[in-house]
């Protein structure tokens, strides 16, 4: 039985205050987990967890694999290349085929948006979306919450900054309803061109200048553009949207000492982020890679294992 009010990590929107909770306290005993000179448990031994990524990922499969894989669950990748798509076969027909041989957790990421919810329906296993198309990427969402808790000391309050290209990022999507689940206040910042037709769909605050909003900001989330999503030069050159909306070493001074800059990944260094931010001590990029394992283990574990976060220690 999952410890979770949902059987599936499909939308941030399917989750409650409690379930967020429960992944991030689970998280951190996992965290420990992860420092030790042996990091195998033996929680999920036995279990079958199928990683279908139809869409390329370095960082995003490479954490799901390592989490599958430190919890003894045995851990299988499909990548597109590799898959019965590649040759025809339909999303619904590679769900029966995996369905049928008694998986009990999927990660899928696909570039279509709703193909991890239609998996779900397709198949009796627990379903983890590990990004779709440019709607959702539930699990990136939960572990910017626990590196944002780890470095702040709490989530309600803050005020989180996402800079860039909402238009095109599903992670942006994830993250501002996650935000809001917890008490904190998102804002978006981008230019009218990066932004959805109606940002006020979004659920946060719309602010087209970064150094208007940034004196108030706690956490500066840098997003990269999305030039192989984006219909045309969405501005008219990298430079000068570097110089309107990238994070520097000048808008850095100038924000609250205590403010953290983050990012998802893949960064384009001298854009979105110059190279002495991404390498300051007020970046905590690598803490979200690091992150993603812990967080990722206590997302499987909490649908395949139990609601005890005392059985990860």
């Amino acid at each position: 039985m999952s410890g979770l009010s949902c059987e599936h990590i499909i939308s941030v929107s399917d989750m409650s205050t409690e379930d967020i909770g429960m992944v991030l306290d689970t998280a951190e005993s996992f965290k420990e987990v992860n420092e030790r000179t042996i990091k195998k448990l033996p929680t999920l031994r036995g279990r079958t967890i199928i990683n279908l990524f139809l869409e390329p990922s370095t960082r995003t499969r490479t954490s799901f694999e390592i989490a599958a894989k430190r919890l003894s669950a045995d851990a299988v990748n499909m990548t597109g290349s590799a898959s019965a798509t590649v040759k025809g076969e339909s999303l619904r027909d590679t769900a029966k085929t995996l369905s049928a041989m008694s998986c009990d957790l999927i990660v899928v990421r696909h570039r279509c948006a709703g193909a991890a919810d239609y998996l779900a329906e397709c198949m009796d296993a627990h379903v983890i979306n590990g990004g779709d198309g440019m709607h959702e990427h539930p699990t990136q969402a939960l572990l910017d919450l626990f590196t944002m808790r780890r470095a702040l000391g709490r989530l309600e309050g803050l005020t989180v900054g996402i800079v860039g290209d909402i238009a095109h990022s599903r992670v942006a999507g994830s993250l501002v309803r996650a935000l809001r689940l917890v008490g904190a206040r998102p804002v978006v910042i981008a230019p009218p061109t990066l932004l959805p037709a109606r940002p006020d769909v979004l659920g946060a605050e719309v602010s087209y200048t970064l150094d208007d909003v940034l004196p108030d900001l706690d956490v500066a989330y840098m997003l990269r553009v999305q030039m192989e999503r984006a219909e045309g030069m969405p501005f008219p050159s990298l430079r000068e949207y570097a110089r309107f909306y990238g994070m520097n070493g000048a808008r850095l001074a100038s924000a609250r000492p205590e403010m953290v800059v983050m990012h998802p990944g893949p960064m384009n260094r001298g854009v979105e982020i110059s190279a002495d931010v991404a390498d300051s001590d007020r970046s905590i990029i690598l803490d979200q890679v690091n992150a993603g394992v812990a967080v990722r283990m206590a997302a499987m574990y909490l649908l395949l294992g139990g609601v005890d976060s005392d059985a990860a220690a």
